[in-house]
């Protein structure tokens, strides 16, 4: 049996100190790389390629998220690397550690738990006051009016082949606090490949341009029926500062998709 998305098991007390004080830091996260430099830009030393944001972000760069140069890592001299379960393996996590550096994983598969994290690499992690932006993010989500009547919609992450959202996801979880439901939240794999042509059940395609950049003329013709909301995927999969202006942002693509194309 699945666990809640909201309860996963955690990898350490939410706001627990550090052992010593965090001065330099390295992230693997685009996510939580945004978080620390909204909040405390000083302390970044490097970074993943992918993360993007913020724009002017000026670090050093140690490869993407799958393949980080734990050599280059290391060279950086860390007091912290931060990471996540999914974004990252569990083998470069272990050389990471095996090269003597202290690595805090997060685990993030619910709007709830995305905060709980924030907290816990923000204040616990990198020792630094919670941020007036965690605050504003959560109110924003609390004030949320989901969608009415709820929908049904198939969310596709990539193409070629087609994979969806799945059990157990972030995004999954913010769309259904949204009021949109995902066709394929009972299937047993996180991220399914599916069918377009069989799919079922669904009265809305949710169509994000991340991972898989998906657009007006890439993405949309493959659900012929349904009407199409492109979504900001930074908005839809990000959990940090993004969170603050997301719910409006979904809200506002989600009551303006383009219309259903033809059979």
């Amino acid at each position: 049996m699945a666990r809640p998305a909201d309860s996963p098991p955690y990898r350490g007390p939410v706001t627990a100190k550090s052992p010593a004080p965090v001065r330099r830091l390295v992230s693997l996260v685009p996510s939580l790389t945004e978080a620390v430099a909204a909040t405390a830009p000083g302390l970044l030393v490097g970074a993943t390629d992918w993360c993007t944001h913020p724009a002017d972000l000026d670090v050093a760069r140690i490869g993407g998220t799958k393949n980080p140069d734990v050599a280059a890592v290391a060279a950086l001299a860390p007091d912290l690397v931060i990471a996540n379960e999914e974004e990252n393996r569990p083998a470069d996590l272990a050389e990471l550690r095996a090269a003597g550096l202290r690595v805090l994983v997060t685990e993030v598969r619910s709007l709830p738990r995305a905060f709980r994290e924030l907290e816990r690499v923000l204040v616990g992690g990198c020792g630094v006051a919670r941020p007036l932006w965690l605050d504003e993010a959560e109110a924003a989500w609390r004030a949320v009016r989901p969608v009415s009547p709820r929908r049904t919609a198939v969310v596709p992450v990539w193409r070629r082949p087609w994979m969806a959202l799945g059990r157990d996801t972030f995004a999954g979880d913010v769309l259904a606090r949204l009021g949109v439901d995902h066709a394929f939240a009972g299937d047993p794999e996180r991220y399914p490949r599916f069918d377009p042509a069989a799919l079922t059940g669904a009265d809305l395609a949710v169509l994000p341009d991340e991972p898989y950049r998906f657009t007006a003329d890439d993405g949309p013709e493959a659900f012929p029926g349904l009407p199409a909301a492109l979504v900001d995927g930074r908005y839809l999969t990000w959990y940090g500062p993004s969170l603050v202006r997301a719910p409006a942002a979904l809200l506002a693509a989600l009551a303006d998709p383009l219309p259903p194309r033809g059979r």
